[in-house]
């Protein structure tokens, strides 16, 4: 019996540390479409993560139609404007108004968004898929691409309206929605705290 054929492995422009000091959440792109051999790289990358018991509990949706992108930002839009989105209750604040601004787009004009879904297979489904999305994105950042995690469309992607258009079945949940692209310019590091140690014996 012969094993199935493997994905080359992608050829690396940066070591792991590097990718992991220089990844940054982009919110802004340009037009330039990914192509589909560089989007099944990055999902080999997401596969590579550690998984609980070996389950592999992970499924991917690959949005790149712009039309079914913009009626997508539309709906979240809609649901936080309407105060029915319960991760993001209204806090009438202005993030919450620039976030249901008519001209907002909740993928910042990304040509891909990459949701990363898990089956119900246990209790560390949703940290497997997390595990996941951080192998893409530093993947996709040592490729030159930039990437960002669009929490606000959660709920509207876990609707069954959502879930029956993009092909995800009723009983998987979309945890991970992540935008990639060309980063229309530099995005400048943020500044993070020092880890806090609670204990070192």
């Amino acid at each position: 019996m012969t094993n199935p054929q493997k994905p080359p492995k992608p050829e690396v422009s940066m070591s792991v540390i590097d990718a992991i000091y220089h990844r940054r959440s982009v919110r802004d792109y340009t037009t330039q479409k990914i192509e589909q051999a560089v989007i099944r790289t990055l999902l080999d990358a997401a596969v590579h993560a550690p998984t609980a018991v070996h389950e592999e509990p992970w499924a991917f949706a690959i949005i790149q139609d712009k039309d079914t992108l913009n009626r997508l930002s539309d709906n979240v839009k809609e649901l936080l404007a309407h105060g029915t989105d319960p991760i993001h209750p209204p806090s009438g604040n202005h993030t919450q108004d620039r976030f249901t601004a008519p001209e907002f787009n909740a993928f910042y004009n990304a040509g891909t968004l990459i949701v990363i879904c898990g089956k119900p297979l246990g209790p560390f489904v949703i940290s497997d898929c997390w595990l996941a999305a951080e192998n893409l994105m530093l993947a996709a950042c040592a490729k030159g691409l930039g990437t960002c995690v669009i929490g606000l469309s959660v709920t509207a992607l876990n609707t069954p309206e959502w879930k029956k258009e993009l092909g995800i079945p009723a009983e998987m949940t979309a945890f991970a929605p992540i935008i990639v692209g060309i980063p229309s310019g530099e995005t400048p590091p943020v500044p993070r705290k020092q880890p806090e140690i609670l204990t070192w014996k």
